[in-house]
């Protein structure tokens, strides 16, 4: 698999992330202003995730994404970790660790791939920007 390949199914796993886990925990969190902002995240995911297989496929690229050991396991987790305190103090700590994490490997990426083309550069910035963003948003919520 070539570099832009990698790079875009990365954007594409990272998002089908934040799709499942935006998802899961919106049938969760009980606070409507908490639950609002999960929505307004979500859309983001969605359409990043929509754009990552839109490039996927125009470059002819099959997509790879999360595969089911790891989707139940987050799934699983989630529950877990929500089991006791669904706060939204709570799971925006959560969610700030796993956007924390994005924004780590969208960096490593970014210098890993730096040869992609700049289409794909572009959307991965743009990933990388709402997962600092979604940091300091969250910080509202803790």
């Amino acid at each position: 698999m070539n570099g832009n390949a990698e790079l875009l199914n990365f954007i594409y796993q990272n998002s089908e992330m934040g799709v499942n886990t935006i998802s899961q925990l919106i049938d969760i969190v009980q606070d409507e202003d908490f639950k609002k902002h999960l929505e307004s995240q979500l859309d983001e995911y969605k359409e990043i995730h929509a754009a990552a297989r839109s490039l996927l496929n125009k470059n002819g690229y099959d997509e790879k994404g999360i595969g089911a050991f790891e989707k139940i396991r987050t799934y699983l987790m989630i529950n877990m970790q929500t089991l006791t305190d669904k706060s939204p103090s709570h799971v925006s700590e959560m969610l700030i660790i796993g956007s924390n994490m994005g924004v780590i490997d969208a960096v490593k990426n970014l210098k890993k791939y730096k040869e992609a083309e700049p289409d794909i550069i572009q959307l991965m910035e743009k990933l990388l920007r709402f997962e600092e963003n979604n940091v300091q948003q969250l910080k509202k919520f803790l």
